[in-house]
């Protein structure tokens, strides 16, 4: 895992803004969801970068407490933005559990998230645990040869469905080629994240070529 957030500088946050507590969104990395919203100080906040376990401070018993003290579920670290006014953090994580004190994965509700995250996050819990008569478990315990051909396999369903079939069966066969590029991915130790990186990095480079 990734620990470039322990570069993060707290001191170059308008801290006198905000009177000493910093309001930090917490986000999971995975699915983009919004968890909750805490406050931490500055202690708080170089605790955090030091550990890579989220820790806030308590309005209430005015101090420190690292999220998942008691309960167990704790949130890891992955990264640290201020926003424009560097009075606000979002900060990503990978929870441990529920977030919310009431057994709900957001302290939000169903607040929206971005599903194919959520999927990838699945797959590789379903990659680590091989539950029985778990589709998923067959294409791992198959390995990555037999996947890549699913892969194929999908992908030219979803290309004579482009040309030939109904708008809801592209849609159909669009999802089966997506899982399975997802499952290959895991299997080869990559995410989608990964993929997605790959297009951001070149979009970037396409609009830099654009400017100049």
């Amino acid at each position: 895992m990734s620990t470039e957030y322990k570069a993060f500088d707290p001191a170059t946050l308008d801290w006198a803004k905000v009177d000493g507590l910093m309001p930090a969104i917490i986000q999971d990395a995975a699915t983009l969801r919004v968890l909750m919203l805490g406050y931490m100080d500055r202690e708080a906040l170089e605790k955090t970068c030091q550990t890579g376990k989220v820790t806030f401070f308590s309005r209430t018993k005015k101090r420190l407490w690292m999220k998942g003290e008691t309960s167990g579920n704790h949130l890891d670290l992955v990264a640290v933005r201020a926003d424009c006014d560097n009075d606000t953090l979002l900060v990503s994580v990978r929870p441990h559990g529920p977030t919310c004190h009431t057994g709900s994965s957001s302290c939000f509700g169903s607040a929206p998230g971005n599903f194919l995250g959520a999927l990838d996050a699945l797959v590789k819990q379903r990659e680590h645990d091989r539950p029985l008569n778990s589709y998923t478990t067959k294409l791992f315990e198959q390995g990555a040869r037999y996947i890549a051909q699913k892969v194929g396999e999908e992908g030219v369903e979803t290309a004579l469905a482009g040309v030939v079939q109904r708008d809801d069966e592209l849609l159909g066969e669009s999802a089966d080629l997506l899982f399975h590029l997802i499952v290959l991915l895991r299997a080869r130790g990559l995410s989608i994240d990964d993929a997605v990186a790959v297009l951001e990095e070149r979009h970037a480079r396409a609009a830099e070529k654009a400017a100049g």
